[in-house]
């Protein structure tokens, strides 16, 4: 079950939402603490400006003033603090009883009201601490201060505590079931097309190349769909042409072979005389045959030469014009005009036999299709990084329909042919680092030009 990638993308989201829930344990923490740590903070200040405030005084009346001394008292106790004062000689001057007793009946009511104290004894609380009182570094006394009704304070501490607890818990429980929702969700929706593209990939292995996956979104996945579809498509292209090629491979060494059987079984029955014509017949189609064999060894050389490929610096004008030259002949023969233009001093890194190969193929490709009064031009040039090799007639053309298979294996427009000479210059050009592009309208003749790198 783990081996399955819905389970290890649930694995790892789930993972990674306990790891960002856990944030929030830690979150808690550090507020909790920056907020004893501001509250002790606020507790030191009031602390301080009551000293201030009593020190201030002490320096003000020179000594200690009875009215100023209830006032700080009943300023402490509205602070939340129960205080007393004692002089150098630790005899209590003051302190929040006798300050609180000292004031009017109704300000004492409004007064223990406000601070929650109460002018009786306090219940044990926490201890007084200590905190001494300076005048020009001379000791004046001493005062003793405790905050009133801890018991409230911590409760209210408590009440903090609990919200905070309470809305930790209310975001683990929304937080992690939505995160487990939505892993659950993201990692089906993950791992769907993936399972989609196997079981395509599983029919395409068990024969059925006619299988496609859908195809949504553009991400990587959705690339991986597309790249997929397409391999299916040139699969199933290939089937199609594959099984034209066996025909074709067939249909191309029967006729021979028929003639071949046929007249030697006319010769061993009798019905056929052994002379020097039938000898020449049979040899001319022992010659077909070996034309066939010897079509199918290029390709496979073709296919091979980019494992062996040596190349040899061409003046490409003298190059070209030598192969022209060789052609001029069966131009004239047929009625068609042969144009050659080519820039000079173009070096070209290549094989010579390979090139002439090539250029030999699409020369006697633009010679079949071209009829008395046509044109073929041989151009050539050279950019910043490529040069090109164009032939160009003004022949019949190719169908529109033909045009994705001319430089498939035996794969024929017309009649005559092996079908192989474009292939192997496709081949032969690939293996240069190059490639041929072509151009035609059906009736008006084609363009294909050889391109190849200038270095």
């Amino acid at each position: 079950m783990l081996k399955s990638l819905w389970i290890k993308f649930l694995i790892l989201l789930l993972f990674i939402s306990a790891i960002s829930l856990s944030a929030v344990f830690l979150l808690r923490e550090l507020m909790v603490k920056d907020f004893s740590e501001y509250l002790e903070g606020e507790k030191e200040d009031r602390i301080y400006k009551i000293l201030a405030a009593i020190e201030g005084s002490y320096e003000e009346y020179s000594g200690w003033d009875e009215t100023e001394l209830r006032d700080n008292a009943i300023w402490a106790l509205l602070l939340g603090y129960e205080i007393k004062i004692v002089d150098e000689h630790e005899k209590e001057i003051i302190n929040n009883v006798e300050a609180v007793d000292s004031l009017s009946p109704l300000m004492k009511r409004r007064i223990l009201a406000i601070s929650g104290f109460a002018s009786a004894a306090q219940p044990d609380g926490e201890e007084f601490m200590s905190y001494p009182l300076f005048l020009g570094g001379k000791n004046i006394g001493d005062i003793r201060i405790r905050s009133i009704s801890p018991v409230a304070k911590q409760a209210k501490q408590t009440i903090f505590l609990t919200r905070s607890n309470r809305f930790l818990v209310l975001s683990v429980f929304l937080m992690g079931g939505l995160s487990v929702l939505l892993s659950l969700v993201f990692s089906r929706k993950l791992t769907e097309p993936i399972k989609k593209l196997t079981h395509a990939v599983q029919n395409v292995s068990n024969g059925n190349i006619k299988s496609r996956v859908r195809v949504q979104g553009d991400d990587e996945i959705s690339n991986l769909a597309k790249t997929f579809n397409t391999m299916s498509e040139t699969l199933e292209r290939q089937h199609a042409l594959r099984r034209k090629l066996t025909s074709n491979i067939a249909h191309e060494l029967r006729t021979p072979l028929t003639a071949i059987q046929g007249e030697l079984e006319g010769m061993m029955d009798g019905l056929i005389n052994i002379d020097r014509e039938r000898l020449f017949s049979l040899h001319e189609e022992t010659v077909r045959l070996k034309k066939i064999i010897e079509g199918i060894e290029e390709l496979s050389r073709a296919e091979a030469s980019v494992l062996d490929l040596k190349r040899h610096p061409i003046d490409l004008k003298p190059f070209l014009n030598a192969i022209t030259e060789r052609f001029e002949h069966l131009f004239l023969e047929k009625g068609v005009h042969l144009e050659f233009e080519c820039n000079d001093n173009i070096i070209l890194h290549a094989n010579p036999d390979s090139i002439s190969r090539i250029v030999i193929n699409l020369l006697s490709n633009a010679l079949k299709a071209s009829t008395r009064g046509g044109i073929v031009s041989v151009r050539a040039g050279q950019t910043e990084k490529e040069i090109f090799l164009e032939v160009k007639d003004t022949g019949c053309g190719i169908k529109k329909e033909d045009m994705p298979f001319v430089f498939e294996r035996f794969y024929k427009a017309s009649e005559g042919g092996l079908g192989l000479g474009l292939t192997i210059s496709k081949e032969l050009a690939e293996a240069h680092g190059g490639r041929i592009e072509v151009e035609s309208e059906y009736g008006k003749g084609a363009s294909f030009t050889l391109y190849l790198p200038n270095s």
